[in-house]
């Protein structure tokens, strides 16, 4: 790689890390476009291209779920404290004060909420990668099943049963095609 590749690409990831700070800080890419001086569709190509990296990159996720853990944390300690100046305003009989504060929670849990909004892309790839992966486990499973029941027919009644009983437990219906 020459070295004019190197630096575009770090100043391209360079880029893309503003972008995706202040994303994450919460401003659209609108605001970002404005504040960066860069194109929208620039802006937004970038969001989505960092999404794309974040979403195919396990340490990353991993990062992400601690940084959200964190961020929830820290405005559930936001929140506490407002709600102590709403008790606090409530004790003086400070109107102001006290509305102020409930104004505060709502923004505070707005933002909170569309931060969690915004991680939902993570966490629904991450379930959909290990639903995959259990499917997968029970394939394998059912074909070790139906090869020990074919190898060995005085167990297979047996085998049948067990397979019924749990998926009764499971409300689900267990059909086993018997080869003859």
């Amino acid at each position: 790689m020459s070295s004019n590749t190197e630096e575009q690409l770090v100043q391209h990831l360079d880029t893309v890390n503003k972008v995706v700070g202040e994303y994450l800080k919460g401003s659209d890419p609108t605001k970002i476009s404005k504040q960066l001086d860069m194109p929208r569709t620039k802006v937004a190509a970038m969001i989505k291209e960092w999404q794309s990296m974040a979403s195919d990159n396990s340490a990353i996720r991993a990062r992400a779920k601690e940084a959200l853990a964190a961020a929830d944390e820290h405005y559930g300690r936001l929140i506490s404290k407002s709600y102590e100046v709403i008790d606090d305003a409530d004790t003086n009989g400070d109107l102001r004060s006290k509305s102020g504060a409930i104004k505060l929670v709502m923004d505070i849990e707005s933002k909170r909420i569309e931060m969690l909004q915004k991680a939902g892309l993570l966490e629904n790839k991450e379930l959909a990668e290990e639903m995959l992966e259990i499917e997968r486990r029970q394939e394998i499973l059912m074909n070790i099943l139906k090869d020990v029941a074919a190898e060995h027919p005085e167990i297979r009644d047996k085998i049948m049963t067990r397979l019924s009983e749990a998926s009764q437990k499971l409300n689900e219906t267990v059909t086993i095609v018997q080869n003859v």
